[in-house]
């Protein structure tokens, strides 16, 4: 029996196409079977008005760190993806930093596993170094075959550069995407970013430079070998400029950012907030204003959380001693929304993204409003605002960088494979207004 759901009295919002227009969306088993602007629903299908508020494809996120296996006490499998419904995600990319690591076929099928029923849709990329030592390669070929889409080796750079150029060469020949953290090990030996600040905290630094020389690196390894490549988030101008050269050099790179490194910047540090900790660290202003500017221009393709849940144990400490990390699966969209209500970038161009681009990037088939594509959406409201609570978050932890933060734009309903699996509406929360 056909399952059908209209949603009528929508902004649809499509950045693949570029639509922006009010009208209608019908889906079927799972799938988008039409969109127009008066649609006739079956009988017996479910009708949802939408009441003017933005339709628009699921959420992509790129980066998310998860407890499961080894650490369920951080968060869970189910708990993740009530986090990612909450916040508009329909699909995580798994980094394989984990108790085991993921690193070969057992693990990430024992994963699978796991997520079959799990809320969203959860994507495992699995190590390119085993165990992440960075020593030696895992079997991306063999991986590869079976499907899977992507390598990293989470939040720790594969410094070795012998061993980074025979990555390359064994992806390209599976049309395997690296993704990269950035990080000279040598010069990342310190808590926050390198400057003025952090000499008056009397905290050791991190210069950018320890970003850039590792993204240079496999810029120039890259030039002799036709290997896709995403640096996982950069956070700099310098950085930024080489990510410019490589694409208009014709290689096969595309780049992320986190959304702290948009919407913080170091100062948010000032008074030794551990919540505000992060790999890459929160950098300069200018640097913060470089990556919005990288956003608008399409030199940075992609905006991730970059959820990393830390429990209080591992944040309550001085700040040199706290682990590196923050939630975002909750805020990914709201936060993001300011880059269009201060008129830093379109609506449109915003949601690419974290819908499309991811998409295109890993490709999937999700990411799009169009018939055939599945039925993976976010309902939002474009203007609500609220400000964040962290102990109204359904994240196990609450290692937000944005409590208090006043934000406009609420997730009301989220859509996987034509069921809803987050209703505001139904949800009982008691947000402090902004």
């Amino acid at each position: 029996m056909s399952i059908f759901t209209l949603y009528k009295n929508a902004r649809l919002l499509d950045p693949a196409s570029g639509m922006d227009k009010k009208g209608q969306l019908l889906t079927k088993n799972g799938q988008i079977a039409d969109i127009g602007d008066n649609l006739v629903a079956p009988d017996n299908s479910l009708v949802i008005n939408c009441e003017g508020h933005c339709l628009c494809p699921g959420l992509i996120d790129m980066r998310v760190f998860v407890g499961i296996p080894g650490a369920d006490y951080r968060d869970t499998i189910h708990n993740t993806g009530e986090a990612a419904a909450a916040g508009g995600v329909t699909t995580v990319c798994v980094q394989p930093v984990t108790d085991p690591i993921i690193d070969d076929m057992a693990r990430i099928e024992h994963l699978a596993s796991r997520a079959k029923k799990a809320l969203i849709n959860f994507i495992p990329f699995p190590a390119m170094t085993k165990q992440l030592k960075g020593q030696e390669m895992t079997e991306i070929g063999l991986m590869s075959k079976a499907g899977i889409k992507a390598f990293t080796d989470g939040n720790i750079s594969v410094a070795n550069a012998s061993l980074m150029s025979r990555i390359f060469k064994y992806a390209s020949a599976f049309d395997a995407l690296i993704i990269q953290h950035l990080a000279e090990p040598d010069l990342s030996n310190g808590c926050m970013n390198a400057g003025e600040l952090a000499t008056r905290l009397g905290l050791p630094g991190i210069p950018t430079a320890a970003e850039t020389i590792m993204l240079e690196r496999d810029m120039r390894l890259l030039k002799s070998v036709a290997t896709r490549y995403h640096a996982a988030q950069i956070t700099c101008q310098d950085s930024i400029e080489v990510m410019e050269r490589a694409k208009k050099n014709g290689l096969k790179v595309s780049a992320g950012v986190a959304v702290p490194h948009f919407s913080l910047n170091e100062y948010a540090i000032e008074d030794y907030r551990t919540f505000t900790k992060l790999s890459p660290p929160l950098r300069a202003e200018e640097d913060r204003a470089a990556v919005v500017s990288a956003l608008k221009d399409g030199t940075i393709d992609v905006i991730v959380s970059g959820h990393d849940p830390e429990d209080p144990e591992s944040k309550r400490v001085p700040f040199e001693a706290a682990e590196a990390g923050v939630i975002g699966l909750e805020t990914l969209l709201s936060v993001s929304l300011e880059l269009y209500h201060n008129e830093s970038l379109p609506l449109l161009d915003l949601l690419a993204k974290m819908t499309c681009n991811p998409a295109k990037i890993l490709g999937l088939d999700s990411g799009v409003l169009k018939v055939g594509a599945p039925a993976d959406l976010c309902l939002f409201n474009l203007n609500s605002p609220y400000c964040i609570d962290p102990e109204e978050m359904v994240s196990l932890t609450k290692n937000t960088p944005f409590d208090g933060r006043p934000v406009q734009g609420r997730v009301l309903r989220t859509i996987v494979a034509g069921k809803s699996i987050y209703d505001a509406a139904t949800t009982h929360k008691h947000d402090k207004k902004a």
